[in-house]
């Protein structure tokens, strides 16, 4: 599904990605762990098309990335990837409804408010992000990732703004969600513990993969700790 080998990135002076290569199996949840500036982020973003990388191979999808214009990655990431961030993102003057929508939308989805019954939101449908709580608005962004019935679902820290209760029960729709459809998913995060529920655990330090291990019986979000 995804294979990214000798991949540099950086920012001006700044070497963000060092040479790194990974895989990720049609189906996998692959969790990128690290902490705060080791790069993992920027490799999310890589991978995804979100950033072209300054030098290397990134495949996903059977798409070699770096060989597409930038209209080709637009519609690459409208029709293939969806995103969800630490950051909710969502419009504050449109109802659940409507945010979701908006991924629907841009592939033609007519049953987006299945995704909202998905992640439990069903009965919230007309309320605005204002009226929701931290972990609420999270399942709208989910809702509104998967609402483009993505191939890959990219995750960037989607518990890091939220308490133990709500962070556990924001995965356990992820990990869910991720069993019944099938989809390949790509998570970063700083919590070691989040990394015992994936398929694969790359490790990344300084702008290098320093592990990658295949976790043998993932866990769900209620048997980690926190």
């Amino acid at each position: 599904m995804i294979t990214a080998r000798d991949v540099y990135k950086s920012y001006g002076a700044t070497q963000v990605l060092n040479g790194v290569s990974v895989d990720v199996a049609d189906g996998e949840l692959a969790v990128i762990l690290g902490a705060s500036g080791s790069g993992k982020s920027t490799l999310l973003s890589v991978l995804s098309g979100l950033e072209r990388a300054d030098k290397g191979s990134v495949v996903c999808d059977g798409r070699e990335l770096s060989s597409l214009t930038e209209k080709q990655l637009t519609e690459f990431r409208r029709r293939t990837v969806g995103f969800v961030f630490q950051q909710y993102y969502l419009l504050g003057h449109l109802s659940v409804e409507s945010n979701v929508r908006l991924g629907a939308d841009l592939v033609g989805n007519k049953n987006f408010r299945d995704e909202i019954a998905a992640v439990g939101l069903a009965d919230k449908l007309k309320a605005k992000p204002s009226e929701l709580s931290g972990g609420e608005q999270q399942r709208v962004c989910i809702a509104r990732a998967l609402a483009k019935q993505p191939r890959v679902l990219f995750l960037d820290e989607p518990t890091g703004a939220l308490d133990e209760a709500t962070g556990r029960s924001v995965l356990d729709y992820i990990l869910k969600l991720k069993a019944e459809r099938g989809f390949t998913a790509v998570m970063v995060t700083h919590n070691r513990n989040i990394a015992e529920t994936a398929d694969k655990v790359i490790t990344v330090n300084s702008g290098l993969v320093t592990d990658v291990t295949q976790v043998a019986l993932p866990k769900n979000a209620y048997e980690i700790g926190w």
